[in-house]
């Protein structure tokens, strides 16, 4: 069975404001999927693909812009801003030392202040806008509400589906972290040559509960690892979100679900010029969630660490 008829498509709406009957079967199509790959495509879910593409465009100036100016935006991974060239490796988090990642990205993340300086000062400093961007800010702020609203109802359907009850989850998201990338994966003509065992994005699993990703086709895309299937592309439809749970959702489900391993392919030698973008958001827990034993942000904070190319 190809990884295409391993990766479902769920409509939402039946979930959403659909019978009990409709809900049911949608639960049990998202267990299945997730056993497997730990991904779906989900439609239905509400979000303007026009907002989606005023993004991209406000953040395409910026990636274009000299590296001089974009540099006095950058940050750490985990911080808040520009990560430029050479600053991850996300295989690194799997134990593979890899060269860095051939991305760019802006970095966002929860800013809402809890009242613990400790806790704000970690999780929940203020976001930077970049003055060189001056329509990025306002739809990128609709899209993380309509972000975290989702992801709630993605965790809602959860966990009905591991059997453990619509709020088993969202009742660990009353103040949650979440972090937000736009990543730009720009084409050979600008990286060059990728080294041996380079990627866009090298090869690991996300870290938290769930993923949401709207990414763009290319031949240089993302591709999804199974055991039994290997690496294969991801489907791909224009009309959906793609979702994919990481560590802290499959360690909280006692490992009946499995955490997304994946990949983004290097740029092709056959397409110079081909940039993809990639708007994605990752929602995580309250500061301090016991999962299952660990402490959620603990464990956060040590896989960014575990990313962060050494003297970047």
């Amino acid at each position: 069975m190809s990884n295409a008829s391993r990766i479902p498509t769920v409509d939402l709406r039946p979930w959403l404001s659909g019978d009990a009957e409709a809900r049911a079967r949608t639960a049990h199509t998202v267990d299945e999927a997730l056993r497997s790959a730990g991904f779906l495509l989900v439609t239905g879910h509400g979000v303007d693909p026009a907002l989606r593409a005023t993004i991209r465009e406000a953040a395409r100036g910026f990636f274009r812009l000299p590296a001089e100016v974009k540099r006095r935006y950058a940050v750490r991974v985990g911080d808040r801003g520009w990560l430029g060239p050479g600053a991850e490796a996300n295989a690194c988090a799997e134990g593979t030392a890899t060269p860095p990642d051939l991305k760019e990205s802006l970095s966002f993340a929860a800013d809402e202040p809890t009242g613990n300086p400790v806790v704000d000062a970690e999780w929940f400093a203020p976001n930077t806008w970049p003055a060189e961007a001056p329509g990025l800010r306002e739809p990128v702020e609709e899209y993380l509400r309509q972000m975290r609203s989702l992801c709630d109802r993605i965790l809602e359907l959860l966990g009905v589906a591991l059997g453990a009850g619509e709020d088993f989850f969202t009742r660990h998201t009353g103040h949650p972290t979440w972090g937000f990338n736009i990543n730009w994966y720009p084409g050979r003509e600008r990286v060059g040559a990728p080294e041996p065992g380079q990627f866009r994005i090298g090869p690991h699993t996300d870290f938290g509960t769930v993923t949401v990703l709207d990414r763009e086709a290319g031949r240089g895309g993302l591709q999804v690892f199974t055991d039994d299937g290997g690496w294969q592309d991801a489907p791909f439809d224009p009309a959906a979100l793609t979702v994919n749970i990481g560590d802290l959702m499959a360690r909280w489900t006692d490992g009946r679900w499995q955490s997304g391993r994946h990949r983004v392919l290097p740029p092709p030698a056959e397409l110079p010029a081909e940039e993809l973008m990639s708007l994605v958001y990752f929602y995580e827990c309250d500061p301090g969630t016991d999962v299952r034993g660990i402490d959620s942000h603990v464990y956060l904070r040590g896989q960014l660490d575990a990313i962060t190319v050494a003297g970047d």
